[in-house]
């Protein structure tokens, strides 16, 4: 299907302004503006009103957790997938702990042989780092593969790499991005050790900021960075979580030369520790959710862009996991369905623009990791496309919850935006509440 969308407000690379948009054979063939010279149009194509509604490119998460294989009674690729274009995300690059780790070649493309039968939305998917997979790690093809993950805190069996005698050796050899989760977990084990003696198994989930702390934090994302600078290692940090973290970043050059780069988290920007009294183990995450004054230099950083791209770390686990006491309860929740409506609500609150959002979703996402003809609305990409509303209100309730477990930690939330309509390489795969699955999303390209 040929789709002309008329009169739409389009956002794209920090400008708005008013167009319709050719959509044929699964990319964008013309953009029209008002006053253009007559345009051949395709013989068969569906018009799309869109007076009124922004249209910006699909946002691309680069970081997330499907839970497949092995853990599909969480989630699986399919239906977060599913949840994803309902909330306006047309490209996700998916983390290495399932079950079995995907820490070899052949492992991944399992991985991606199943995306391609169930995906609605397009995909890559990191290789794990451990002490052990060096000689692996190099034989991959960078232009298909998003790059490699490396847990420097908790994580699943081998996936650990937190001996920085282990991480020179990565970091020496592996000339494409790794991404990183920093954590020092000495200095976790040493804070719950003491809060254990003092609470037992029932610590309350208030504490949890403070086990997982600033400090942890700050000691992984500095040595880390002190290592990638000394063997000019390419590096993404991933959901900064402390104040002190994002000075780490530079904002004094532009991405393209930035060899260290960052990712903020929008449950890092929309929560703080107040927020555990009512929700407790349903904003447990790792990195935790930590001071408001954490969140606002977050949001700070974004905006003057130490931090580069925004991104969800989605990772669901059912509600009888997260009823768990305090060591029992895992790390985690599901955002991808609702993470672009609550960026727009910041942005309605004043808090960031409409353009800087774009920027951080979709466009630095496409260039931090030279994706392909992607995360632009340009001539010749792909047609990855969200139509919103931003004057359509919804309330978030189970019975809108597309995730596999059921909940969400905005349950209850009003949004003032809704997202219309999705578009994944042409095809419309989301139209106000429906989703459309005739066909799947493609693997990302990498210019690399």
């Amino acid at each position: 299907m040929n789709y002309l969308i008329k009169n739409a407000t389009i956002i794209n690379e920090g400008k708005k302004f008013e167009a319709n948009v050719l959509i044929e054979q699964e990319r964008i063939s013309k953009i029209i503006l008002p006053g253009d010279d007559y345009y051949d149009y395709p013989t068969v194509y569906e018009s799309i009103e869109a007076k009124g509604k922004i249209l910006i490119p699909g946002v691309i998460d680069d970081q997330v957790h499907f839970r497949e294989p092995g853990l599909t009674h969480k989630g699986e690729i399919y239906t977060e997938a599913k949840a994803a274009v309902a909330g306006g995300i047309t490209s996700f690059m998916e983390m290495p702990n399932t079950n079995p780790l995907a820490t070899n070649i052949e492992l991944l493309e399992q991985k991606y042989q199943r995306a391609s039968e169930v995906s609605l939305a397009n995909y890559s998917f990191f290789i794990g780092a451990t002490p052990e997979n060096v000689e692996e790690l190099s034989h991959i093809d960078a232009s298909k593969v998003c790059g490699v993950k490396i847990f420097m805190g908790s994580s699943t069996g081998s996936l650990l790499v937190n001996q920085k005698a282990d991480l020179e050796v990565i970091f020496k050899n592996i000339p494409f991005l790794i991404a990183l989760h920093c954590e020092d977990d000495n200095i976790i084990k040493a804070n719950a050790e003491k809060f254990r003696l003092q609470y037992g198994d029932d610590i309350p989930f208030h504490l949890h900021p403070e086990i997982r702390s600033a400090e942890a934090c700050y000691a992984s994302s500095s040595m880390a960075i002190e290592i990638a600078e000394k063997y000019n290692t390419r590096i993404h940090i991933l959901h900064i979580s402390t104040e002190k973290e994002t000075h780490l970043f530079r904002n004094d050059i532009p991405l393209s030369q930035k060899r260290i780069t960052a990712e903020a988290c929008v449950h890092h920007l929309w929560f703080s520790d107040a927020d555990y009294a009512a929700k407790g183990s349903l904003i447990k995450w790792n990195p935790a959710v930590k001071k408001a004054s954490d969140r606002d230099a977050i949001l700070q950083a974004v905006i003057d862009d130490r931090i580069d791209v925004i991104a969800t770390d989605h990772a669901p686990h059912t509600l009888e996991e997260k009823a768990l006491n305090y060591f029992k309860a895992p790390s985690g929740g599901p955002l991808v369905q609702h993470s672009l409506v609550a960026m727009l609500e910041m942005a309605k609150k004043g808090k960031i623009t409409l353009e800087k959002i774009i920027d951080k979703m979709c466009h630095k996402p496409a260039q931090l990791f030279k994706v392909k003809d992607r995360g632009y609305v340009r001539e010749g990409y792909y047609a990855d496309l969200v139509l919103v509303d931003l004057n359509q209100e919804w309330e978030v309730s189970k019975n809108n919850i597309l995730y596999k477990c059921g909940w969400s930690p905005f349950e209850g939330q009003k949004f003032s935006a809704s997202i219309e309509k999705t578009f994944v390489n042409g095809n419309l795969v989301y139209n106000k509440g429906e989703i459309i699955e005739k066909e799947k999303g493609k693997r990302l390209i990498f210019n690399q």
